[in-house]
């Protein structure tokens, strides 16, 4: 039996993606919008989203807008800008009552649509430009948005970990931009840009929840229509002539930041991308692995340390927080459980409590609308068509020595420590 069913259907400008599901009370619509990071456009398209949530022409204060979402019930809007692998990613998700758990009969589905088409196409502009005070007010929080990451030592850390390891890759472009490039946005030029993202983005509608298909259809194909556009593609990196290199920052913190990043050369979809996953499950990304035991419980190095993949980038990033004084000796040790992976030195109990707590997680994503909406976009993200189940399956059914041969493709690639002023000078 499918865990999630999904139904997709070519619309005009963009695809519609049903999932039919008696799970909740309520229905989620997410409008997702696709483009290769730039730098000439990274923040414009990171202030977007949060301008035509702050008003429109029928809503044209946040107050307005806001007193609307309480008439339907306390709807809730969320905006949302991600990276996946080198695309920028922009989500305006909706989550509505569904109408079948009220006395009330209003067609919320529909009211809820008609609001997210007023967001995405009547924002307030006349004359070629959205209102400059609206711009404004957003330009000064995508600031402090930015500024946040570099107040965040463990963000930032992180973000300096993909600017190195990525130089001259779209990759190392901050998903929010650059500061010195907000003061040459206005509110013409950003109308521009508004105008091209609808033109070109690749473009997806997701409806989850106790829907009838044909009429969502219905709703979907009245209310929004966009001119047809071959999407622009980034060309996937695999088997990136690796250099290993350390880098230090000196700042003024009190615990070092430690981030090692490395080459998986394997991307989402790929046949061995469920091995891949497994294989980062028992070297660093659960409590019960390697580097949690190795590094953080039987040395006390680290006050914390975990691994995480960026599927669609073919990345794996260690992020830890040491002492400075640990530094060479927890780049060791994480050296030597990524060794003890490519020897195969790890257990069928591993293996299995890694699936068993791999699956649980995936399941729970999946018990919310929007983690559902997150799993099935991995496909358009990377042009598959992996089912959750072919995912289950492909994950539960991997091997050792499928484990082993993967480890084998991961490569070091750069070594990051945030540090004291005076530490190692």
């Amino acid at each position: 039996m499918a865990v999630i069913s999904e139904s997709i259907k070519d619309m005009k400008g963009y695809k519609l993606h049903i999932v039919k599901t008696e799970k909740f009370k309520t229905n989620t619509i997410v409008w997702k919008m696709k483009a290769p990071l730039t730098s000439e456009d990274v923040t414009k398209r990171a202030l977007l989203p949060y301008v035509l949530q702050s008003s429109s022409k029928a809503y044209p204060t946040t107050s307005k807008f806001r007193s609307y979402l309480d008439e339907l019930y306390g709807a809730n809007l969320y905006v949302d800008v991600s990276k996946k692998g080198e695309y920028q990613v922009l989500s305006f998700s909706l989550e509505i009552a569904n109408e079948k758990f009220l006395s009330d009969p209003d067609p919320l589905l529909k009211k809820g649509l008609q609001l997210m088409t007023e967001i995405l196409v009547n924002p307030l502009a006349e004359n070629g430009s959205f209102d400059k005070e609206t711009v404004e007010k957003e330009k000064r929080t995508l600031k402090q948005r930015i500024q946040a990451v570099y107040d965040d030592k463990m963000r930032y850390s992180n973000f300096r970990l993909v600017q190195e390891m990525c130089k001259d890759e779209p990759y190392a472009l901050h998903v929010n931009g650059e500061i010195d490039d907000i003061p040459q946005i206005d509110e013409k030029n950003l109308y521009e840009y508004y105008k091209k993202a609808f033109a070109e983005d690749e473009l997806d509608l997701f409806i989850i929840g106790d829907v009838d298909e044909a009429e969502v259809q219905s709703f979907a194909q009245d209310l929004l229509q966009f001119d047809q556009r071959t999407p622009k593609l980034v060309e996937a990196s695999r088997d990136t002539l690796v250099q290993e290199k350390t880098v230090k920052d000196h700042e003024d913190v009190k615990q070092g930041k430690l981030n090692i990043g490395y080459r998986t050369n394997v991307l989402y979809g790929d046949k061995d991308y469920y091995a891949l996953q497994v294989f980062n499950g028992i070297f660093g990304g659960f409590s019960h692995s390697k580097l949690f035991l190795n590094v953080r419980e039987k040395n006390s190095l680290a006050y914390y340390v975990a691994s995480r993949l960026e599927s669609h980038k073919g990345l794996m990033m260690v992020m830890s927080g040491i002492e400075f004084e640990n530094f060479e000796l927890a780049v060791k040790i994480i050296r030597e459980q990524m060794e003890a992976m490519q020897a195969g030195d790890f257990t069928d109990q591993e293996i299995e409590q890694t699936k068993a707590v791999i699956e649980n997680q995936m399941l729970e994503t999946m018990d919310t609308a929007r983690g559902m909406v997150e799993v099935l976009y991995h496909n358009v993200v990377s042009r598959q068509n992996v089912s959750l189940d072919d995912w289950l399956q492909g994950m539960s059914k991997t091997t050792k020595e499928e484990i082993v041969d993967v480890a084998k493709k991961v490569q070091l690639d750069t070594v990051y420590f945030l540090t004291g002023l005076e530490a190692d000078k």
